[in-house]
């Protein structure tokens, strides 16, 4: 079956360390700048997309052509991109790097091609990730720049240049690192199954954002509360500063404070008779509960319709082939044995902070996390 091995290289404001590769291509900026290719083994090819060229109508027919097998290095990026602009089927798929992972091999395309033992040829340039931060991702506004929020093509040709030689290369190590890995079948279930993953993430989850914005809105007014009463407790310019804190109680308390972490604060609790020390310490306690990450992941990955794409990796656990949570970490997400659990939903999402605190003397610490 022929083989048509792919590496695009792209633009989008949306940061996708943050938010994912998902929300990152829906990104109404999203456009793909350079797109590398060869066809059986053949010269590799770059399609000058961000210069105006367009991609020749073989290629394009080629991308939906059930004959045609596409091959990438973490092949869910080129899969979800190429499909806001044309139509790929996933089963028509391979990722390159899954399957290096099935075979025991190290994440990212230089980390396999140094494993595998590639001539230096083969190799990935090393430059690439100053080029991509020079092309694909906003630029700081500066007097140098005469404020201009990105870099084009026309800014500096030479780096455009070699950054379209560094799209080229990726393709060559990606087409070298296939060639080494064929000698080992892939088993058809693990492609059956990594395609249904494929599926399952571009899916997504959806959340309620109401649930999500009432839990961060309360959050962040309770911490404010509990400084301030910290501050006014203690005098402290910043009570959660754990050295300013410790000083503080080993004045108070006439005793060596040696640790303020979370297993240790109940025992420090229960060691002293001064109300107020006590008070900081219940204080130091709920601020450690009122972590917030998960809230903050969701909003900053969720799309416009609310969903959160890509939350699992497929074989993220190299040797055992285990998914892997991203973004959200839906994996440890904490048991919830809350009581009238629907009612605390609710009185968060209108954001009721005096309901909560009557009700449950405190703020739940598991209201939003899963059933």
């Amino acid at each position: 079956m022929k083989i048509l091995s792919i590496d695009i290289e792209t633009f989008s404001s949306v940061d996708i360390g943050s938010a994912g590769l998902y929300k990152y291509v829906q990104s109404d900026d999203f456009e793909i700048l350079l797109f590398g290719y060869s066809f059986d083994y053949g010269p590799v090819k770059v399609i000058d997309l961000a210069q105006g060229e367009q991609l020749p109508q073989e290629l394009i027919t080629a991308l939906s052509d059930k004959n045609i097998i596409k091959t990438a290095y973490n092949a869910a990026f080129e899969w979800y991109a190429l499909n806001k602009f044309w139509k790929s089927p996933i089963e028509q798929w391979r990722c390159t790097m899954v399957k290096g992972l099935y075979c025991g091999y190290p994440a990212g395309l230089k980390a396999i091609g140094d494993a595998i033992g590639l001539a230096e040829d083969k190799k990935k340039l090393l430059v690439g990730k100053a080029l991509i931060r020079y092309f694909c991702i906003p630029c700081k506004a500066t007097k140098a720049n005469s404020g201009r929020l990105r870099n084009y093509p026309k800014h500096d040709i030479e780096k455009w240049n070699l950054f379209k030689e560094y799209n080229a290369q990726d393709v060559v190590t990606e087409m070298e690192i296939k060639k080494k890995l064929d000698v080992i079948n892939f088993p058809e279930d693990e492609q059956k199954m990594w395609e249904i993953d494929m599926l399952m993430n571009a899916y997504g989850v959806k959340i309620d954002r109401k649930l999500v914005e009432g839990a961060l809105k309360i959050a962040s007014i309770r911490t404010e509360q509990l400084i301030q009463e910290a501050q006014e407790l203690s005098g402290l310019n910043n009570p959660n500063s754990v050295s300013q804190l410790k000083e503080w109680l080993e004045n108070e308390t006439g005793s060596e404070i040696t640790s303020l972490n979370k297993k240790d604060v109940p025992a420090l609790i229960k060691s002293t008779d001064s109300e107020h020390v006590k008070r900081m310490l219940e204080i130091r306690q709920e601020l450690s509960k009122t972590s917030t990450k998960k809230y903050d992941a969701m909003e900053i990955a969720a799309g416009k319709d609310d969903r959160v794409r890509g939350l699992l990796q497929f074989y993220g656990a190299n040797r055992t082939g285990r998914w892997a949570g991203r973004l959200v970490q839906v994996q440890n997400l904490p048991q919830n044995h809350l009581q009238m659990l629907g009612f605390a939903r609710e009185c968060v999402k209108n954001q009721n902070l005096n309901a909560i605190s009557v009700i449950y003397r405190e703020y739940p610490k598991y209201t939003f996390s899963a059933n």
